[in-house]
Parts: C-alpha cells; sequence; structure tokens
C-alpha cells in the first residue's frame, strides 16, 4: 500500500511524501486494513522501527483535522515524552480548515495543576503520572480527548504499570466513544490486550531490518537462523570483543550490563580498545564531543570519566548521569560518532537508539531478596530489540554471552527461542489500589464501593480475575482511608474529607500523607531543616533512597546520633536489621539534601557520598515534590507555623542554595553558581543589582551582556541603549564562553511543559 492511497487528508500525504515516505512497511498496512484510520481501537505489538509512530500520527492527524478531535499520547518517561513532542513537531506546519495551526504540547511537570492551558492544543504528549494527576483534578479538556495513544503498553506490567491501566479506564469512561491505539515492540498476548480494549489487534515479527539473536562462546556465535558467525580475537573481554568485531565491521554496538559500576568498567575497556582507530577528522569530532561533556555540569570524577571514554568513541549509559549528558551520548551515537555505549537496561526502555550489534553482557539482575537473578524473557526481548539501524544495516545482531556448552544451549532455549512472558496487571497490589481507590473518591468519579467495583471491573485486572480477590482489598483500603480521616461515610454514600481531598490532588501516597501528617502534629524537640528533610525521606514516596556505603556508614551512623532531637517521626534504635539500614538510607538521602542546599558541588556529593548528578537530581525532584505537598499539607491541617520554613526550605532544596542567596537564585537565567559569584562581587540584594550600572555585571565572571541586561530589566533597572549596544557588540567571545557554563538548576527549572 502507497501513502498516496491512504484515507488522510491530502496535506498530510504531501507532507509524508516530502519526508521520504512512499510506500508502507506490511505491519503499517495490516493496522490500516485493521480500520484504524476509520476509528477504530487497535493494539499494534511490532518491533521497533517498523512503523508504529507513522499509524499514531496518521491518526492523530486525522482526528484533528477531519473530525475536530483532541489527541492525548501516553508515554512512560519524560524523555520519550519530549522525544515525541520532537517528531510530532513536523504536523505543526498543517492548518485546519479553520486556517489554525495544529497546536502540539508537552507536559511531563507539576503534577498539582489542573493545566488548563492544555486545552489549547490539539496533540497532547505526557507522561502516565501526569494524565493521572489531569485526571484527579478534572481537567475539563479532557472529556473532548477522542484519540488516546498508549506507548509502551507492555509496561502495564510493571510496578507502574497500575497508574497506566486506570488512566487508559478512566479515560474511557469519560469518553465512551474515545480511539485507544496501543503500541508496543513485545506483547505475547496481544489479543487479551485487545479484548480489554474492545480492539482488533496487529502482532507481527516483521522487522525493516531483520534481527538474527544468538549466543556467543568462545570464538564463535551460533544464531537461531542456523548461522555461525566466527569472531576475530580483538579482545580478551567477550562483550566488548563481540561489540568490536561490530565496529571493524562497519556497525556500532549496545553493550547491556547489570550495574552502573559495569557500564563504566565495560566503556572504559571500549575505549582503550577504541583508541587510535579513528581517521582524524572522526577524532576532531569526538574530542569536541568530549569538551562539550566537560563544559556542560559541574567537573566529577564521574564527567571525567565520561569524557575520557568518549574520546576515543566510547561512552557509559546509565541513570545517575546528568540529563544533559545523556543527550549528548545519544545524538553523538545517533550522529555515529561513538560507536559502542554499555548502558544498564533503563536505555532499552527509553529513547529510540539503534545499534547494529546489542550485546547483553549479561542476563542476570540483582534482586533485592533473591541476589542474583535471571532477567524476565521481556526484559531480554526489550534489549536485543535495539539492534539493527534502519537504512544502514541489513540486519542487526543480539547476542547473549555463554561461558559453557550448556549454558549456551539453555540461553537459546531460555531466552532466544522464548517467548516472553503475559502481561498481567498489577493493579490489585495494595499500594498500587490505595491511591486510585482515594482518587476516585476525591474526583468524584466514584462514591459509593458499587460504583468503585464496577470501575475497577473495568480494568486490565478485571478483564482477567473476578472480582472478588480485589474486593477484599478494597474492604481493607476502605477501612484505613476511613481511620485516617481521608474519606467519610454518609448513609450509603462515600465522600472525601478536605484532607484525602488535598492528598489525591497533590499525587502522594496515602501513607505518605499519615507520615507527613502525624511529624507536622508532632513536630520535633529541635526543629531543623534536617527535620523535614528527613521526615519527607521516611515516606514511601521518596524512592529510591541514597544506601550508605562502607565509606561513608560511620559518618552516617555518627550523623543519626548526634541529631536524635530533630526526628519529627519515631526511629528505631537498630534491633532490626532491615528497618536500621533503611532508616540510614534515610538519614543518608536527608543528609545529601542538607549538604546540597549548603552549595555542596556535584563534586563534594561524589567524593563524599558516592552520589551522582542523576541520583542528586532524583534526590532533589522528589524532596522539591514532597516539600511542596507538606507545605500544602500544612494549610490544610491548619498547621501554619512551619509554612514559612517549609516554603524556604523547597526554594533552597530546589536551587540548591543557602538562604541568603534566594533572592538572587529566582532571577531568570541565575542558578547557584551565577548567584554564588554575585553575592561574592558584593551583589548580595536584588535592590543592589538595580542600583548596578549594566557595565560593572558584565565585568562579573559568568554573567555577560546579554544576561547583565536581562537581570536589569528583572530588577527594573535602566539600561542605557547606547552603553547596551556597545557592550553587546564586545561581548560575543564572553558569550561564547558562559553559554556552557550549566546553572543549577537546570533541569528543575528547564520546561517541562510546552
Amino acid at each position: 500500500m502507497r501513502v498516496s492511497e491512504l484515507d488522510v487528508p491530502a496535506k498530510v500525504k504531501d507532507l509524508l511524501l516530502k519526508r521520504g515516505y512512499d510506500e508502507l512497511y506490511p505491519p503499517q498496512e495490516e493496522a490500516i486494513k485493521a480500520e484504524v484510520l476509520d476509528g477504530k481501537n487497535l493494539v499494534m505489538a511490532s518491533p521497533t522501527a517498523s512503523g508504529k509512530t507513522l499509524i499514531a500520527e496518521l491518526c492523530a492527524a486525522k482526528h484533528v483535522l477531519e473530525k475536530e478531535g483532541k489527541v492525548i499520547y501516553l508515554t512512560p518517561l519524560r524523555a520519550l515524552a519530549w522525544e515525541k513532542y520532537e517528531e510530532f513537531q513536523t504536523y505543526t506546519v498543517l492548518e485546519k480548515r479553520s486556517g489554525v495551526k495544529i497546536r502540539v504540547g508537552v507536559s511531563t511537570g507539576d503534577l498539582d495543576s489542573h493545566t488548563t492551558w492544555l486545552a489549547d492544543y490539539d496533540i497532547v504528549i505526557t507522561t502516565n503520572e501526569k494524565c493521572d494527576s489531569l485526571l484527579r483534578h478534572r481537567s475539563p479538556w479532557m472529556k473532548g480527548v477522542t484519540l488516546v495513544i498508549a506507548d509502551e503498553i507492555h509496561l502495564i506490567g510493571n510496578d507502574r504499570g497500575p497508574t497506566l491501566e486506570v488512566a487508559i479506564s478512566r479515560l474511557r469512561q469519560l469518553n465512551p466513544r474515545v480511539q485507544v491505539l496501543a503500541m508496543s515492540a513485545t506483547i505475547r498476548n496481544a489479543d487479551e490486550v485487545a479484548e480489554w480494549l474492545d480492539a482488533s489487534y496487529v502482532k507481527t515479527e516483521w522487522r525493516p531490518v531483520p534481527l538474527k539473536e544468538g549466543v556467543a562462546l568462545n570464538d564463535g556465535i551460533i544464531f537461531n537462523d542456523g548461522s555461525v558467525k566466527r569472531l576475530e580475537p580483538y579482545h580478551q573481554q567477550d562483550a566488548v570483543n563481540i561489540a568490536l568485531n561490530s565496529v571493524e565491521g562497519g556497525g556500532q554496538s549496545l553493550i547491556f550490563v547489570e550495574s552502573r559500576r559495569r557500564a563504566q568498567s565495560v566503556a572504559r575497556v571500549a575505549s582503550q580498545a577504541l583508541s587510535g582507530k579513528h581517521r582524524k577528522r572522526e577524532q576532531t569530532e569526538l574530542e569536541k564531543i568530549s569538551s562539550e561533556i566537560v563544559l556542560r555540569g559541574e567537573k566529577t570524577r564521574l564527567t571525567d570519566e565520561l569524557a575520557s571514554a568518549v574520546s576515543s568513541g566510547a561512552a557509559f549509559h546509565h541513570a545517575g548521569l546528568n540529563s544533559e549528558h545523556r543527550r549528548i551520548i545519544e545524538a553523538a551515537f545517533k550522529a555515529g560518532r561513538i560507536k559502542i555505549i554499555a548502558a544498564t537496561p533503563t536505555l532499552a526502555a527509553g529513547v529510540n537508539l539503534p545499534a547494529r550489534t546489542a550485546v547483553i553482557g549479561s542476563y542476570r539482575r540483582f534482586t533485592p531478596g533473591y541476589g542474583m537473578y535471571p532477567i524476565s524473557v521481556l526484559e531480554y526481548k526489550q534489549m536485543s530489540g535495539r539492534a539493527g539501524r534502519p537504512q544502514y544495516d541489513e540486519y542487526g545482531e543480539a547476542v547473549l554471552i555463554a561461558s559453557s556448552s550448556d549454558e549456551q544451549d539453555a540461553l537459546m532455549e531460555n531466552y532466544v527461542t522464548a517467548k516472553p512472558e503475559k502481561l498481567y496487571s498489577r493493579l490489585a497490589q495494595e499500594a498500587a489500589l490505595r491511591g486510585h481507590a482515594l482518587a476516585s473518591i476525591a474526583s468524584d468519579y466514584a462514591h459509593t464501593e458499587q460504583v468503585l467495583i464496577d470501575f475497577f471491573g473495568q480494568t486490565f485486572y478485571g478483564y482477567h480475575y473476578p472480582m472478588g480477590s480485589i474486593k477484599l482489598i478494597l474492604a481493607g483500603i476502605m477501612g484505613y482511608l476511613r481511620r485516617e480521616d481521608m474519606i467519610e461515610y454518609k448513609g450509603d454514600y462515600i465522600y472525601a474529607t478536605e484532607f484525602g481531598r488535598r492528598v489525591s490532588e497533590l499525587y502522594v501516597d496515602p501513607t505518605t500523607a499519615v507520615v507527613i501528617r502525624e511529624g507536622l502534629r508532632g513536630g520535633a524537640p529541635e526543629v531543623t531543616d534536617f527535620t523535614w528533610l528527613h521526615l519527607i525521606c521516611h515516606t514511601p514516596n521518596m524512592r529510591p533512597i541514597l544506601r550508605p556505603r562502607r565509606n561513608d556508614m560511620e559518618a552516617v551512623e555518627e550523623y543519626f546520633e548526634e541529631h536524635r532531637d530533630e526526628f519529627a517521626c519515631r526511629v528505631g534504635d537498630g534491633g532490626d536489621y532491615i528497618d536500621y539500614e533503611q532508616l540510614l538510607g534515610e538519614v543518608k538521602t536527608a543528609m545529601v539534601l542538607e549538604a546540597w542546599i549548603r552549595e555542596a558541588s556535584e563534586s563534594d556529593l561524589m567524593e563524599k557520598y558516592s552520589v551522582a548528578p542523576g541520583d542528586r537530581y532524583s534526590a532533589v525532584h522528589n524532596a522539591d515534590w514532597l516539600l511542596y505537598s507538606t507545605y500544602e499539607l500544612a494549610e490544610t491541617l491548619g498547621i501554619r507555623e512551619y509554612r514559612g520554613h517549609l516554603r524556604r526550605l523547597r526554594d533552597r532544596v530546589r536551587y540548591g542554595v543557602t538562604e541568603r542567596l534566594l533572592p538572587l537564585v529566582r532571577l531568570r537565567g541565575i542558578g547557584r553558581v551565577r548567584a554564588r559569584v554575585l553575592f561574592n562581587s558584593g551583589f548580595q540584594t536584588v535592590a543592589s543589582l538595580k542600583r548596578a550600572p549594566v557595565e560593572r555585571l558584565v565585568e562579573i565572571p559568568l554573567i555577560g551582556s546579554r544576561l547583565a541586561k536581562q537581570i536589569k530589566e528583572q530588577v527594573g533597572g535602566v539600561v542605557d541603549g547606547d552603553v547596551w549596544r556597545r557592550l553587546d557588540q564586545t561581548g560575543s567571545e564572553q558569550r561564547a564562553l558562559t553559554d556552557f557554563v550549566e546553572e543549577e538548576p537546570v533541569e528543575e527549572e528547564g520546561p517541562e511543559d510546552r
């Protein structure tokens, strides 16, 4: 089937032809024959790069241009939401019949907001959690959604799956005629997911680049098609040797490993093996990328190690890196500059980053309570699906590594030729159901237990299982919510209390809210910053916490003993080792946050606490949300004496500064580094900046002429036009330098919504 034959607006066809589309892939043709463009629900289970996104784009364009509809696109990750946002930008050049352009918006931020501005957008791209939050806030525009696109639908079977499951079910409840397009590279029971959604399904193994899966042993790889590949002995380390064989043949490789430390080690070894193998022009490009990594963000051991590996054409990728460094690596790999990336499995579920060869360096992962445990077939298939670069490779290779012939046979049977596990709902877990049950009542979707049960009966869980077990779990949850004053019964009807409604809106677990409430009510013998930092770290929502290591265990224990009077919750005495270990993790996380607001550098946090920039960001992001929630719950509960302290502490955590720097850091373009430079240069208040000549501000390191002008405009100062033009003409060289200075909080202040 050709693009010219599609039943879509002519302008869409023209746009696709300009983008190089002419003939549809077989899975795309199957989707069209399943009447997805006619509004029929569809589950599309086809491999990576087989064209699922194009079907989503066509459905979205048709809804907006022909049906005056509205589209919501759900993704599991922020990074994926932004990737899809960039892809959908192509359609902003089209115009509706009314002459108004298609508007594409993205929202992954504030979970305590109606985000009413999204009503002005035709296509809204968001995370599953943000969508759930919008439903809890009863955002009026959500009733107008006519198409729901659920990406990575297979994640409905993991711990975060209940949020996606409930969001889809709620959107279908709001608009029974809404079309649902669910997509994944790997769904074994696509027929069951389709039956749940009243949908057809397309399930295919077709790929634009065929995939050969195999198991390596010694100097050879046996593939599932019966072929055997002999490996040249470029390196003693098996995973690196397989990757080097691919690179020598003109390909790129992803090596999936079990831990961050292993990713860094493998990248270091790969970079040494690649050193000196690049042409002069390629080496120059790699050195530019390496320099950019050094300039983006604070200097740490991690940054130096990454920059060193990149200079030779290798890199590592894991959640410990800051987002800017991850973006640089991903862009350089897509451009073909970086040849080998060693990554933790999170990359397989993230952005689209194909390689000729995907090496699964270890098929075991550390699982708490089990030790090293084999990964699922589904996880293996997600990683192996990254192999094969469209337009570059004739086929992709996914390779497991065996240490014996028996293990080679077992891996071939248990992974290569095996089918992925079926998807099952995780909604019946009490921790998952608790928040969604409260949200149903607080958001006025349900006011009786029967209506609540009926709704959960429409979920994927309700499709698979009888409701008897979930009724028992719900009964316990309703009793808990009632005891904790989040709901109240009036005859047969159930209503949320003011406290319960606010807890739901803030998007925190009800048990988190109880911890916060009791901490606010009880206070501490000595209330300090640490009091509130530890309190939020004691909640279920502050996960993962930063576990103490051998090098800092003694310091954490000592800090715990010295600050016993500052805890706003009961703490143990070490009698139960598991509870004590959990407590020390909470204390360490609070210590890291406390160091952050005292302006400890990323390097200091790495050296003292072994906390990587990505982990620091996660802790800060969660703390920002939980301190805001604590501030809001204090108002709801009428406990106002702590609100000023909480508000200032939240700002300090968000920006990573002492209290004296808050007036400066709140200015646009001024993060923690520049705020400290301004403060040390004598500009300690907004008033002093207002009085300062713009020429004086330009002289301060890291400021520059344009930022100086921006500062003056924000504080109400006057900038002489002639002076500004002279400064701007002479400031271009300094701007080239200051443009590369990462100001905290880049991610926190960056546009999460657009």
